[in-house]
């Protein structure tokens, strides 16, 4: 018996755990055609006896960015590239989608290894083999090396997790969906107690986790999506607040959101860190009413993908959309078509949660990009455009860009500052006792969670103090720094 059967073995126990009480959400889809995904045979050193399959849509540039994605336990790469919608947005921006491939030979439900030191460290075992197949998609296709992400579902997610921490010089950004945070578990049994009930370390222990995964490097570290279903019984969604803990203390911020929004059909809940400069370093998006699973929209619309029918995609918001915005695929960086910027942006109303805004067409214009506060939300056809979903007293920064027919965006207006209605947040200072009691906390296993982002706010006691800011109603997040409240 080889040491991988050995190992095989070892795990079926746990990962059992991984596919029970998985949420399969809606009714099978019709009959649809299967991504074509390539087999790449030989794509050189392989220790950990991965598969790699490559999408490369139609229209692929010399250069294009490559997104690694990282299938869930009992899936396969077709399974994950047929589902997850990442495929849609492959051919709507041109680049390129690596699936890598584990097996039953690997691992019992064909899950990756992220808990085994064999396979989650920098040069070993099935981590080496992902780093690989970057490696040959950039001699086989051209890819940019400046441009690489990854992101993968469950053990996926997990290892998506291990990648960005074991090589953060070769990918950019990174998007854990359902997964834990990296360094949580090197053992079977580490790994049943991360998935649930969850290990609570501080931010600096696990920020040198990631630190000790890469000796001596010193920046820039990926920037990390985390997304997570609020009813994952699973892998808890305490995971969230760990990575989201983990990855804001590598970049050096704090773990108070410095914006929130609600964003897709379902209202999930989005949670951003900013860097210095402005851009999104950790971003945190809550699913609600969801269990364990890739979060998938079914449908033609510009923000649908996926489809439902198969365990682990639940329908509700198109994960795969947001992702890759936050890659930046969507061509939300600054643009290079030759449209001229529009003039006339003005915010002509607004309600509690909303702003419209209103500006002069373009001649050649085929549709518009809209910004607030630098990231792009939408691209309409035309004027006026209404942003949803704010939070009453907010004030945001919008600018708009002419898009041509092929989608290449122009020079972006000058911004404007526009504000919504109604009173700005509330905040409350008080113990941990008080806060429960006020109904803006609950209780669990002795600690204090925030209601709505279930911040762990610590012990269940009159002696620990903690700010709670309230926006939107009902939804309360741990705001103790300075200038978290107005």
């Amino acid at each position: 018996m080889s040491m991988r059967e050995r190992r095989a073995g070892r795990r079926r126990g746990w990962i059992a755990a991984l596919v029970v009480g998985a949420a399969l959400v809606g009714s099978a889809p019709a009959a649809r055609a299967a991504v074509p995904l390539e087999r790449v045979g030989d794509f050189g050193p392989n220790p950990g006896a991965l598969g790699m399959y490559v999408y490369r849509p139609a229209g692929l540039p010399p250069d294009p960015a490559v997104v690694v994605a990282l299938h869930g336990c009992t899936q396969s790469a077709q399974v994950y590239a047929d589902n997850s919608g990442l495929s849609t947005f492959a051919d709507r921006y041109h680049f390129l989608l690596v699936f890598p491939e584990t097996t039953s030979a690997n691992n019992a439900n064909r899950c990756f290894n992220f808990f085994e030191p064999g396979d989650n460290r920098r040069g070993q075992g099935e981590a080496a083999s992902i780093r690989q197949m970057v490696a040959r998609a950039a001699a086989d296709y051209g890819t940019d090396p400046a441009r690489v992400y990854v992101t993968g579902l469950s053990a996926g997610g997990a290892m998506t997790a291990v990648m960005l921490a074991a090589y953060p010089e070769v990918f950019r950004a990174g998007a854990v969906v359902a997964g834990i945070p990296y360094g949580c578990a090197d053992t079977v049994a580490g790994a049943y107690t991360c998935m649930s009930p969850g290990v609570d370390r501080s931010p600096a222990a696990w920020a040198e986790s990631v630190r000790d995964a890469r000796p001596g490097y010193g920046g820039p570290w990926p920037r990390v999506a985390v997304w997570h279903g609020d009813q994952d019984t699973t892998v808890v969604p305490g995971n969230a607040d760990e990575l989201r803990d983990q990855w804001t203390a590598v970049h050096g911020l704090g773990q108070v959101p410095d914006r929130t929004a609600a964003v897709g059909p379902d209202g999930t809940r989005r949670e951003q860190y900013l860097a210095a400069d402005g851009s999104v370093a950790v971003e945190v998006d809550r699913v609600p009413s969801i269990g364990h699973g890739t979060p998938v929209d079914p449908g033609t619309g510009p923000q649908q993908c996926g489809a439902t029918g198969t365990a682990h995609f639940i329908r509700s918001i198109c994960s795969s959309y947001w992702i890759t915005g936050f890659f930046g695929l969507d061509g939300s960086g600054p643009g290079t078509g030759a449209l001229p910027a529009p003039a006339g942006l003005s915010a002509t109303g607004a309600t509690d949660t909303s702003v419209t805004l209103a500006w002069d067409g373009v001649g050649g214009a085929a549709s518009y990009a809209v910004y607030r506060d630098g990231a792009r939300i939408a691209t309409p056809a035309g004027p006026p455009f209404t942003d949803t979903g704010l939070g009453p007293g907010s004030t945001h920064t919008y600018a708009v860009a002419a898009r041509d027919g092929t989608g290449a965006e122009g020079a972006r207006s000058a911004g404007i500052s526009a504000s919504t209605t109604g009173a700005p947040p509330k905040c409350w200072t008080a113990d941990n006792y008080q806060q429960v009691r006020a109904g803006r906390a609950t209780t669990g296993g002795g600690h204090a969670f925030a209601r709505g982002s279930n911040q762990d706010m610590g012990l269940y006691t009159t002696f620990t103090t903690h700010t709670l800011k309230e926006s939107p109603a009902g939804y309360f997040v741990i705001a103790d720094g300075p200038g978290s409240c107005p």
